[in-house]
């Protein structure tokens, strides 16, 4: 085996193992676009030095992870959204419940109990 074929399957190999370690921490971490081009741009950095198909393998690796860790982003995004979204419905009807049960006073008791409601649910 010649030294640059070795020097190459070293190289993919270290870049799968890369990528299966970013994939992985990637789970648990949402990186910014920033993160993510200079991720890409350092991988495409790397495939400078290949030749051939190494390089074209290299390349679509990195492209890859890119487009991954664009999906990732894009639904962590979402996720925090939906969480907002959950957060607010519930607040609702909490001082839906909160009103209702001010109904059963009256006067300044009454207008006491829904100032509170307000106050605590943020209407």
């Amino acid at each position: 085996m010649s030294f640059k074929l070795v020097q190459r399957t070293a190289l993919i190999g270290a870049a799968s193992v890369l990528m299966a370690f970013s994939s992985f921490a990637g789970a648990a971490q949402v990186q910014t676009p920033d993160q993510i081009s200079t991720q890409y741009d350092a991988a495409m950095e790397q495939c400078k030095s290949l030749k051939g198909n190494d390089k074209d393998v290299c390349k679509k690796e990195a492209e890859a992870q890119r487009d991954s860790a664009k999906a990732d982003a894009k639904a962590g995004k979402k996720e925090a959204e939906a969480r907002h979204d959950a957060t607010e419905e519930k607040r609702d009807a909490a001082y839906d419940v909160a009103k209702e049960k001010c109904d059963a006073m009256s006067g300044d008791a009454k207008d006491q109990c829904v100032a509170n409601a307000k106050t605590k649910y943020g209407k």
